[in-house]
């Protein structure tokens, strides 16, 4: 049997799946695999066992569920004498029989809203409408990109920042399933190619995805943070005593560490953007090992101005390789209202005072000096972030 034919043949036998009308996915591609004798699935873990005279598997694949970028669900139809006798479904990594109902030949299949995974039936879907809630609402995004398939080896390298971009992407897409009747989608209408060619198609695939993701999902393309008094204390600071400001020493603000580290770790570009001789940053950041978590360090005494000069914040943009227009999505986090604050807000950037120090004044005077975000604890300083960049969108 030629590989056309057996599309073909499959074509007639291709489940209907019944979606949730809210279901914000559809199937773009679909690999097919004909067995005539017990064998494993070329496309996933399952072995296959024959119950009539063919089997037909369907490798149906996804951009997105609801908690991933990539889904790769399966639906097995067995055929004896030109009619489906049997159909078995994936469900969350397991396999399970599906409640036999045809439409004109072909098996109806109820589909989990947001997940894609295969009920058994009407019934098996309003038993777990719950689950199905949590997993299409806070639940989303959680898993960012799915790496842990059989295809994802051949993938270019998947990044902190790509997880957390999925992760942001499908956050925005959390809806409240309709339950309900169901949205026909025919896997007939879905382009179908042979199951070896699938590793092909997945792999380009996931690459404009990825690229999709990274130059359309609003996101921050860097973070500029202040040094003394932001991430090291500056009463603790011990000076060289020759009479210049060099510090030599210093211990950094209580949380400082982590948060660098778990924003490092999440894919954030940093950027120091700080007042004061170099020598004194890499003073205090070096032993904790925190300079280096720094992409590019804009330091006054080597640009010749000082916050708030215009000139600190084009060349942290320059450095960074980011365009005016992405400023808006650039956060200067600092603790002092006359140099960071006013700084950031002429240049456009949203400005986050850190107001945990009596050492300067913590109360704007003008409408320059006014913070996008006002905080008194590191400890909350991620999460601010995170919302921060969960609100963001495209227009102006």
């Amino acid at each position: 049997m030629s590989i056309d034919h057996v599309l073909e043949e499959a074509r007639r036998f291709a489940p209907i799946l019944l979606l949730d009308r809210a279901e914000p996915f559809r199937p773009v591609q679909i690999g097919v695999h004909a067995f005539h004798a017990e064998g494993p699935s070329p496309s996933s873990k399952f072995q296959v066992t024959l119950r009539g005279d063919i089997c037909y598997e369907y490798a149906i694949f996804w951009d997105h569920d609801i908690c991933h970028t990539y889904d790769l669900e399966h639906v097995w139809v067995h055929v004896a004498e030109g009619k489906v006798i049997a159909v078995e479904a994936t469900f969350h990594g397991s396999r399970h029989e599906v409640s036999l109902a045809l439409a004109d030949g072909q098996p109806l299949i109820w589909c989990e809203a947001g997940a894609h995974a295969h009920f058994r039936n009407r019934a098996h879907r309003d038993q777990m409408a719950e689950a199905t809630r949590l997993t299409c609402g806070s639940s989303a995004g959680h898993g960012g990109v799915h790496t842990g398939n059989p295809f994802a080896q051949d993938w270019t390298e998947i990044t902190a920042a790509d997880h957390r971009l999925a992760k942001l992407y499908l956050q925005r897409l959390q809806f409240t399933p309709c339950f309900g009747h169901g949205l026909d989608v025919d896997l007939a209408d879905v382009p179908f190619l042979p199951v070896t060619d699938l590793p092909v198609f997945i792999k380009a695939r996931m690459e404009i995805l990825l690229g999709k993701l990274r130059r359309q999902t609003p996101h921050m393309p860097a973070i500029f943070f202040d040094c003394g008094d932001t991430l090291v204390d500056e009463g603790t600071e011990i000076k060289r005593d020759d009479g210049s400001d060099v510090v030599i020493s210093a211990e950094l603000i209580p949380g400082a560490e982590k948060v660098i580290r778990d924003l490092h770790d999440m894919g954030y570009r940093l950027c120091l953007v700080a007042d004061g001789p170099r020598e004194t940053f890499e003073n205090v950041l070096k032993p904790s090992g925190l300079w280096d978590l720094f992409e590019q360090h804009v330091i006054s005494g080597d640009v010749g101005v000082h916050k708030p000069d215009a000139r600190m914040f084009e060349v942290a943009r320059e450095k960074m390789g980011l365009t005016k227009d992405q400023l808006r999505y650039v956060p200067m986090i600092g603790n002092n209202l006359e140099r960071d604050i006013l700084g950031a807000n002429r240049a456009g950037h949203p400005s986050f005072f850190f107001d945990w120090s009596d050492r300067r004044r913590r109360i704007p005077e003008t409408q320059d000096e006014q913070p996008t975000v006002q905080f008194s604890s590191l400890q909350v300083l991620v999460h601010i972030l995170q919302l921060f960049e969960f609100s963001l969108s495209k227009d102006p």
